[in-house]
Parts: C-alpha cells; sequence; structure tokens
C-alpha cells in the first residue's frame, strides 16, 4: 500500500483543513525560488565556459555546467517529500574506486546524469516560470481582494480593487476582502492538482526504470542473505540446545541404567534394564547424528577442511579429500559449501552405483572452488529432487553457482564456485 500523497488528499472534503494546500502552495514557491537560481547558474555557466574555452579555464565550466543536474535532482528528491510520501530513489551508482577522476567518470557514463542536465534545462527555462505565473496568480487575487479595507483605510475615500474596479464605501471593501476569504478554499483545490501535476512530472522524469528495479533486486538480495543468516542462526541455537541439553541427559540417563544393571545384574530388572539402556544408546547415537546435521561442531571448531574431512570418514564409500584453503572462508561460505558437499557425497552413497569418489577444491581467482567427483554411472538430473536444487537456492544467496556435469555411463562432477575474498 503506498503512502498518502497530494492526489489521494484532494477527493477528501477536508483537504483544505489540513496542512496539504500550504504544502503545495510551499512546493511551488519553492519551486520558483530554485528555478530562478537554476536559470542563472545555467546561464552564467554557459555564457563563461563558452567565452574562456579558448584559453582552457572554460572547459572545466562547461564539465560543471554538464553535472548541473545532479545537485539539482538530488534537492528536488527532497523537496518532492513535501507533497508525495514515496520517496524516489537515486538512480546513481557508487563509484568503483575513490577519487574525483573516478567519480567524474561514472557520472559522464550514466545516463541519469544526462536526464538530470535535460530536466534542469526544461525547469530553468519553462517549468519554474509558469509555476510562478500559477502561484502569482493565486496570491495576487485572494491577496488583493484581502487587502481591500486596508487599501480604503490608507487612501481615506476609494480603493482600486484588482486594478478592475473602485471601491468607495466600507461594505464594498468588506464584501470583497470577504470573497478573497471564500476565494481560497476554492484555489486551494486547483492549486494542489497542480503542485500534485508538477510532482507526477518531477517523478516522471527523474526516476530512472532501471534504477528502481537494481534498488529492489539488491534489497531482495539483502533481505535473502539476511533470511539465511537468521535460518543459520536458528541451526546452531537448535544445535546447542540438543548437544547441552538432550545429548547430556541421554548420556546421563545410560550411565544411570548402567549402574542400575550392575546392582540388579540378577534380578529379574537385569534383561530390561540392558534393552532400555540399548535404547538409550541408540538414542543417542540418533540424536548425535541430527545434531551433525543441523549444524556439526566440528565445522564450527576446525573449519571447512575438517568438517569435510569427517564427512569422508563416515562416508559409505572411499573418498578422498584434497582440499586447499590457506585461510578459513567467511562462516556462511563454510556453511553453504559444507552442506552442499554433504548433499554431493549422499547422492553419490544413494544413486551412483561408484567405487570411489573424491573431494578437491581451493582459491581460484578470488573465488571458492570446490568439485565432488565419482566414478558412477552418472545420469545425475538436479530437476528430480530437491536436494540439488536447494543447494543451487542456498549457494545463489552468497552469489555463487553449481554446475553438474553427469553425462550417461558417468563420471559425475558436481563442482562449487562461491566468491571469497582473502585477506
Amino acid at each position: 500500500m503506498h503512502p498518502p500523497t497530494i492526489w489521494t488528499r484532494l477527493h477528501l472534503r477536508r483537504y483544505v483543513r489540513s496542512g496539504w494546500p500550504w504544502r503545495a502552495a510551499l512546493y511551488l514557491l519553492s519551486s520558483a525560488v530554485l528555478g530562478l537560481i537554476t536559470l542563472l547558474t545555467l546561464v552564467l555557466l554557459a555564457v563563461a565556459g563558452s567565452v574562456l574555452t579558448v584559453v582552457v579555464v572554460g572547459l572545466p565550466l562547461l564539465l560543471v555546467l554538464v553535472l548541473t543536474g545532479v545537485p539539482l535532482a538530488s534537492v528536488e528528491r527532497s523537496r518532492l517529500r513535501l507533497i508525495d510520501s514515496e520517496p524516489l530513489t537515486d538512480p546513481h551508482r557508487e563509484p568503483d574506486r575513490t577519487g574525483l577522476t573516478a567519480w567524474l567518470r561514472t557520472r559522464l557514463q550514466e545516463r541519469a546524469t544526462w536526464r538530470e542536465l535535460g530536466y534542469a534545462v526544461l525547469f530553468g527555462f519553462l517549468l519554474w516560470p509558469l509555476e510562478a505565473l500559477v502561484v502569482g496568480s493565486v496570491l495576487l487575487v485572494c491577496g488583493g481582494l484581502l487587502a481591500t479595507p486596508v487599501m480604503l483605510a490608507v487612501d481615506g475615500e476609494e480603493a482600486r480593487v484588482l486594478k478592475m474596479w473602485i471601491v468607495d464605501s466600507w461594505p464594498g471593501a468588506l464584501s470583497a476582502a470577504l470573497a478573497g476569504l471564500l476565494l481560497m478554499p476554492v484555489l486551494a483545490y486547483p492549486l494542489g492538482a497542480i503542485a500534485a501535476g508538477r510532482a507526477a512530472l518531477t517523478r516522471f522524469l527523474l526516476a530512472s526504470p532501471t534504477g528502481e528495479l537494481n534498488s529492489k533486486i539488491k534489497e531482495l538480495g539483502r533481505s535473502r542473505v539476511r533470511l539465511v543468516d537468521a535460518f543459520e542462526a536458528e541451526r546452531r541455537r537448535i544445535e546447542r540446545d540438543l548437544h547441552d541439553g538432550a545429548q547430556q541427559r541421554l548420556v546421563a540417563l545410560s550411565m544411570t541404567l548402567g549402574l542400575a544393571r550392575l546392582d540388579a545384574a540378577d534380578g529379574p530388572l537385569g534383561p530390561l534394564l540392558a534393552k532400555a539402556q540399548d535404547e538409550a544408546a541408540t538414542a543417542l547415537v540418533e540424536i548425535r547424528e541430527l545434531i551433525r546435521g543441523i549444524h556439526p561442531q566440528v565445522l564450527t571448531d576446525r573449519g571447512l577442511v575438517a568438517a569435510v574431512e569427517d564427512l569422508a570418514d563416515r562416508s559409505t564409500i572411499p573418498v578422498d579429500v584434497d582440499l586447499d584453503l590457506p585461510v578459513r572462508p567467511a562462516e556462511a561460505i563454510e556453511t553453504a559449501v559444507y552442506f552442499a558437499v554433504s548433499e554431493a557425497l549422499a547422492n553419490v552413497a544413494k544413486h551412483s552405483g561408484a567405487s570411489r569418489a573424491v573431494v578437491r577444491g581451493g582459491l581460484e581467482n578470488g573465488q571458492l572452488a570446490v568439485e565432488v567427483e565419482d566414478d558412477g554411472h552418472g545420469g545425475a538430473d538436479t530437476g528430480r529432487g530437491t536436494g540439488l536444487q536447494g543447494v543451487a537456492d542456498r549457494v545463489s544467496v552468497l552469489d555463487g553457482r553449481l554446475l553438474v556435469s553427469s553425462p550417461p555411463g558417468g563420471p559425475t562432477l558436481f563442482r562449487l564456485l562461491v566468491p571469497c575474498s582473502t585477506p
């Protein structure tokens, strides 16, 4: 739902009793002042730059002239908030490098800069005189009528109303003032409509469809990263709770049952206690596997290489590990790659018919590249299940990619590429 603007307020009966008419008047008045400043700036820069070009000094002035629309557009975006609560995003991107040269190069290559220059020319030479004419007419009519009694009191005999007719009596002067007072709320509606139209024109000329889309895409990417971080934090919390809570209770229960077996070894409860201890041991193994599947402690304590080696040791088929990571990647990258390798090895064990697999990887051109290859019969398809698709989605949050090569007859190769800056 969009925030209320002057367009919606214009349809309300209480419009004239709200602050929107004053907002509209302030918007148009400030537009006239800003437009006059813009006109003078454009003319002075154009004339001075053209005259001084022969001595090279004019070139920087012409460059400033080209960039005039950038600060003007920034002011216009702020001024637009007077009557439009929905912000107009800045379409300019940040330079790749620091310094004035990089900033100028970036701005001169952007379409938004030239569009804003066109807006500055249109604003300085056409728009603000029309707005000044509208506001001036409203102020002249209403102000002239309201000032009739004052002019009559000053002159003492007669007062010329709007230079159209003469009033020589107090009833006539008061009637003119009353007419001006009643005309103010009537003229507030067309004044507001003109201000709303002017704001819509500003939004149309300064808004960048690609800029708005890029801004939404960036925000969507940031929200996905926040969701993944929150999800991982919740996984670690559950892992800690199970490790420090339920697992410890099962260990205590198993020890208690063992002590009870020693005390009742020859009694009728011995077999039942033995069975209960076996069940407790089985539950303990299962909860340890569950904890490891939620978030392995070895990944937190010792890093990705040790965690992958632990996966290889627990695999049902032989797995060779050749990971070369001189430094530990970010926690989010380690987690995503670990679960991707875990899913790949699980698929190898279940579906490939392989007798051996290898996990290798390292840093390549600022990316963490990890491969899982097996000697199975191939034919893996990411569309058949949700596991590999989930891996691809998880890696894409980090701007990474999952590549799968699995021709019939094998071999199958899973390749992960995740951007990973190193110190």
